[in-house]
C-alpha cells in the first residue's frame, strides 16, 4: 500500500474536472428537487456520492484506479462512521445544509451504497480502459503486398 500511495502525484485533470461539476450538479438536484423521491434521492446519491469524490480526487491526483477509488469509499465510511458517533454522543449539527450534505443518521444502507458507488467507479474506469486499449492501433501499418511468382 505504501508504493501505491508514493506512486500518487499532484495534476490537474480537466476531463476528470467535469465530470466531477456534471455529478456535483446531479447530486445538488437530488438533494434539493428529488427531496421527496425518499430512497431513490438518499440510496442513489449516497451511490453517486462515491463516484463524484473519486472524480474530484482525480482531478488533482494522478494514481491508479484503485488507491482513488479505495480513498473515495474510505470518505464515504468515515461520514457514515462520524454519523454513527454523533447519533451515540447525541451530538446534532445545527446548520442545515451541512446536515444535508453530511446526513444526520447513520444507516446501514448507506453503507451497502457506498459500496456500490465504489464497484461502479471499478466498473466505469475498466469499460473506459478497454475503450482506450481497443482505440490504439496493434499494429504499424500495413506493408504493401508482394506479387506471388
Amino acid at each position: 500500500m505504501g508504493a501505491m500511495i508514493r506512486a500518487m502525484r499532484w495534476r490537474f485533470d480537466p476531463l476528470s474536472l467535469a465530470w466531477a461539476v456534471a455529478l456535483f450538479i446531479l447530486l445538488a438536484l437530488l438533494a434539493t428537487v428529488g427531496a421527496r423521491w425518499g430512497w431513490l434521492r438518499s440510496f442513489f446519491g449516497d451511490v453517486l456520492a462515491v463516484v463524484w469524490v473519486y472524480f474530484v480526487f482525480k482531478t488533482f491526483v494522478a494514481a491508479r484506479v484503485l488507491p482513488l477509488a479505495l480513498a473515495a469509499l474510505g470518505v464515504g465510511y468515515a461520514v457514515e462512521l462520524g454519523q454513527f458517533i454523533a447519533s451515540a454522543l447525541h451530538l446534532h449539527i445545527p446548520n442545515r445544509a451541512l446536515r444535508i450534505v453530511l446526513g444526520s443518521t447513520a444507516d446501514w444502507w448507506d453503507v451497502v451504497a457506498y459500496t456500490i458507488g465504489f464497484a461502479a467507479v471499478l466498473a466505469l474506469e475498466a469499460v473506459r480502459a478497454r475503450g482506450v486499449r481497443a482505440a490504439r492501433p496493434t499494429t504499424s501499418a500495413p506493408r504493401p503486398s508482394t506479387p506471388v511468382r
